[in-house]
């Protein structure tokens, strides 16, 4: 009889110790999402770099658990929006938050669609991108993706993309650099997330000289394509961009109204004769840039479908070479102009240009669909709408 009462206390004691296993669990994840980004004890900056991990490799497998505490850190409440991160392998990092008034399919569909440059949504930031699948394979961005149930497989597309990015805000630099790419969409605890992380493959291009031309609110740039800096003292300098990396993460934060919220971990290593000059507030710096911008463009009401900016793109993707190459031409004698009128440059210094036969066509059509998005949104563009649109 003895044993049969202790069995049957027992039985009650091990569900009861199980529920506190799992709030001992439960309380020592949400403990180490607490500990600040810049405290070594943080699981965060190890499990963005545990993604970094699975972008260069994609053998070793997606994380899922890493998944879930980027996540969770994202939609948690902070005080500050805005973070340093460790450094790894000798490259600062930092950590910025932003929301956006937009629902989640509109903020793919802008901002994820192979029928609408990336650069579109990022101008203050990129020139251009071009997203090529892995050798031997022919992976796309989708131009419409289809979200994920709650029991359902990540999607994950995996590519090299090569970015150009517009002059930087202090030193007037610009940069061209190869990336490997992974794109992550996926369902946690009913919220649909967007992972998209980045690894830098060499180093960059050599850094030449750029001038924001005006307001950079404008996103009219100039680019000489002389190496360099338009820094008073600093024109001589061979930068190179060494190493970067990073991981946005995008959550369907709200529902009314409609929100998504991004979460972008960012290291980089830049500088000159080997020796790293970036610091976390230059990094949060250029994130809070781009956040800007992507904020203005997604959340405007002049902002056109995507079904329109693809019908453009598409339009002017279809013109022959030689009638692209023509209207690149003026676009860029517009901005030499403009940048010798702002003295910044001296006209004897930039690189003469005899053609732009040679620049890929990927990359004119970007930059013409810059102009024509400009002008959609109320702004001016240094080219009239029809002759920038396809017409």
């Amino acid at each position: 009889m003895r044993t049969l009462k202790a069995n049957h206390a027992f039985g009650y004691r091990w569900p009861l110790i199980t529920l506190i296993i799992l709030l001992l669990i439960i309380f020592q994840h949400k403990s180490a999402l607490a500990v600040s980004l810049t405290d070594a004890a943080s699981p965060v900056p190890a499990a963005a770099m545990k993604l970094v991990g699975f972008c260069a490799n994609p053998k070793v497998g997606l994380d899922a658990h890493a998944v879930a505490i980027l996540v969770d850190y994202v939609l948690e409440h902070k005080t500050s929006k805005e973070s340093d991160l460790p450094k790894i392998k000798e490259t600062p990092g930092a950590y910025y938050e932003f929301d956006t008034r937009i629902n989640f399919s509109s903020f793919l569909q802008y901002s994820y669609n192979n029928q609408v440059p990336s650069s579109l949504t990022s101008p203050s930031s990129l020139r251009y991108s071009v997203w090529t699948g892995l050798p031997g394979e022919l992976q796309k961005i989708p131009a419409s993706w289809k979200l994920v149930p709650p029991a359902g497989k990540p999607v994950i597309i995996y590519g090299l993309q090569h970015d150009g990015i517009t002059p930087d805000l202090t030193t007037g630099v610009y940069y061209e650099y190869d990336l490997k790419k992974t794109l992550i969409l996926l369902n946690h605890k009913g919220r649909q997330v967007f992972i998209s992380i980045s690894k830098q493959i060499d180093i960059s291009d050599i850094g030449k000289k750029g001038v924001i031309l005006g307001n950079d609110e404008d996103w009219n740039y100039f680019y000489s394509g002389v190496p360099g800096s338009t820094k008073a003292g600093l024109g001589w300098v061979k930068s190179y961009i060494y190493d970067f990396f990073a991981v946005g993460v995008y959550v369907e934060s709200g529902s009314s109204p409609y929100m998504v919220r991004s979460g972008v971990f960012q290291w980089i290593r830049a500088g000159w004769s080997g020796v790293n000059f970036v610091q976390p507030t230059h990094i949060i710096k250029g994130m809070k840039r781009n956040a800007k911008t992507s904020k203005t463009i997604l959340e405007s009401p002049k902002l056109p479908a995507p079904g329109q900016i693809a019908s453009t793109y598409k339009k002017l993707s279809s013109l022959p070479k030689n009638d692209l190459v023509e209207r690149y031409a003026a676009l860029q004698q517009a901005r030499k102009s403009l940048a010798i009128l702002s003295g910044k440059m001296d006209k004897n210094e930039i690189k003469k240009q005899d053609s732009y036969a040679n620049t890929p066509k990927e990359q004119i059509v970007e930059e013409l669909m810059l102009e024509y998005f400009k002008i959609t949104l109320g702004k001016s563009s240094l080219l009239g709408k029809q002759f920038v649109s396809g017409n």
